[in-house]
């Protein structure tokens, strides 16, 4: 069964756009345990949003796993899991963390509730909700 995921950057360090240039990255220096569990659970083809946080804050584009089951290549004990990402499609406009705050039916999302977490798994409900909500006016 295929999962869902969200996966933070910050734009000054790497953004969507330098995914788009590059056409797949690793996603590296990832240090926190959770987040890395969830990477070693990632199989490839499953999707990501790509998250903008610190300036920003905001999800702003959908990313592919195209590699899994890799050791951070910045990781000089080989104990911190990574994937790599390809983008998919930029979203038509960005949800911001404010819009998803405010709404109800995205009150349990682990990027509300674990907001220091970079790797964060959704549910497929919550991943076509925000989906929605990209193609509507902001």
């Amino acid at each position: 069964m295929a999962r869902f995921w969200l996966m933070k950057s910050e734009p000054n360090k790497y953004s969507w756009d330098d995914l788009v240039r590059d056409g797949e990255t690793v996603w590296d220096g990832v240090r926190n345990h959770r987040a890395s569990n969830n990477m070693r659970d990632m199989q490839v083809a499953e999707q990501a949003f790509l998250y903008h946080s610190v300036k920003g804050k905001e999800v702003v584009g959908i990313m592919e796993i195209s590699r899994n089951g890799i050791t951070d290549p910045t990781d000089p004990d080989g104990k911190w899991a990574t994937v790599y990402v390809k983008p998919v499609r930029k979203l038509e406009r960005p949800v911001t963390l404010a819009e998803i705050k405010a709404d109800p039916k995205l009150e349990g999302i682990e990027l509300v509730r674990l907001g220091r977490l970079s790797v964060a798994e959704l549910t497929e409900k919550e991943f076509d909700y925000i989906c929605k909500l990209a193609s509507k006016p902001a």
